[in-house]
């Protein structure tokens, strides 16, 4: 049995060897993705390009622009002499957001009055014009604080209740270590479900798994020999995108590298699981790319990945625990940002088990009776 197991194993090694399209796909898309999103798919905000109305040009006006200028949210481009000028160029995109000082806000400010500045923000893009207004009003309240605090050295110090807030595990704040780790988990999922139900479905196509059903190969061994060089394919993808991540964008690892693999192999067998019902019920190759791809869709959006889960509806919500990838996420998120063990992601790895379980067993009876 091991001989027959090794000699198919090795016949699908030869042939990824000799198809130089799928070598490339598996060793250059993760590198895309990566990149992709890891530079692109960010939520951070910086160098806002933004216009300037000043009608008062007092020094207290050019101090509130030099107070947003120094900020890393916004780049002051351009300088306007109308107020309706701001609305032409934000409409052209020209900028994202648009200071308006009005006439009268030195006096206000020289008489301890409070003065109205307005802010406009392009909201066609709700995710930035969140995060710009939420800095455009901590530049406001810094400078308001400024203000008071000149006061208060008038009448001596009062006393008052200082918040220090502490980000632990992501202090920058920077999204690159959170979508590094979910991206981990993306190309384990998509390629190895992809490869594995595409090498299965084209066997069928050119007719060699019916000449390899009438050998007394076992189902079970020819699924075995399909999927582990998959694996190992999906464990070099693995280690090629974690080892970029930490050399690219400087994602920490604070776990355990063994356990991180251990779970992720795991994860692997699910999906492998996946790949081969997906085998077992399309009938072309395009059908099994397809069947693959509809499931990256609630894989991507469901899982955690991009949108956290608790901004969604709560029936949404409910969906996601049908989603394998979203105990994934959080176990690959854990251990490399949060340097946890076993201990605390029990709840996961039973999540994933049960998964596996089920998922296998549908999918070796699905392709026992497709053999049949």
């Amino acid at each position: 049995m091991l001989r027959r197991t090794f000699s198919l194993i090795r016949k699908e090694f030869i042939h990824v060897a000799r198809d130089p399209r799928t070598l490339a796909i598996m060793i250059v898309m993760p590198i895309l993705m990566l990149i992709l999103l890891g530079y692109a798919a960010t939520t951070d905000v910086e160098s806002l390009h933004t216009a300037v109305y000043d009608a008062d040009r007092t020094p207290q006006s050019r101090d509130l622009i030099a107070a947003y200028q120094a900020s890393n949210y916004f780049d002051i481009v351009q300088y306007v002499e109308r107020e309706d000028d701001l609305r032409y160029l934000i409409d052209h995109n020209d900028v994202r957001s648009a200071l308006i000082i009005p006439a009268g806000y030195g006096r206000d400010m020289a008489a301890h009055q409070r003065p109205d500045v307005a802010f406009l923000v392009d909201g066609s893009d709700p995710s930035v014009a969140r995060t710009v207004f939420a800095a455009s009003q901590q530049v406001g309240q810094a400078v308001s604080i400024r203000m008071l605090e000149n006061q208060l050295e008038l009448v001596g110090p009062l006393p008052g209740v200082e918040v220090r807030p502490r980000v632990w595990y992501n202090p920058n704040m920077e999204s690159s270590h959170f979508m590094i780790p979910g991206t981990i988990v993306l190309i384990m999922f998509l390629f190895t479900t992809l490869f594995t139900s595409t090498s299965i479905v084209r066997e069928r196509e050119l007719g060699t798994i019916e000449q390899l059903i009438v050998t007394p190969i076992r189902p079970l061994e020819l699924v075995v020999a399909k999927v582990i060089p998959y694996i190992l394919v999906s464990f070099f993808v693995i280690i090629e995108v974690l080892t970029l991540g930490v050399l690219v964008f400087g994602v920490p690892i604070n776990g355990s590298i063994p356990l991180l693999l251990g779970l992720c192999s795991l994860f692997l067998v699910t999906a492998l699981g996946i790949g081969i019902f997906i085998s077992s019920v399309a009938k072309t190759q395009v059908e099994a790319f397809l069947m693959t791809f509809a499931t990256i869709m609630p894989t991507v959006f469901l899982s955690g990945f991009v949108f956290p889960l608790e901004a969604m509806p709560r029936w949404l919500q409910f969906i996601s625990y049908i989603i394998p990838a979203k105990y994934g996420l959080i176990i690959v998120r854990s251990i490399l940002l949060k340097g946890v063990g076993l201990e605390v992601l029990r709840e996961q790895v039973i999540a994933i088990l049960i998964f596996t379980a089920i998922i296998v067993t549908l999918a070796s009876t699905r392709f026992k009776k497709k053999l049949g």
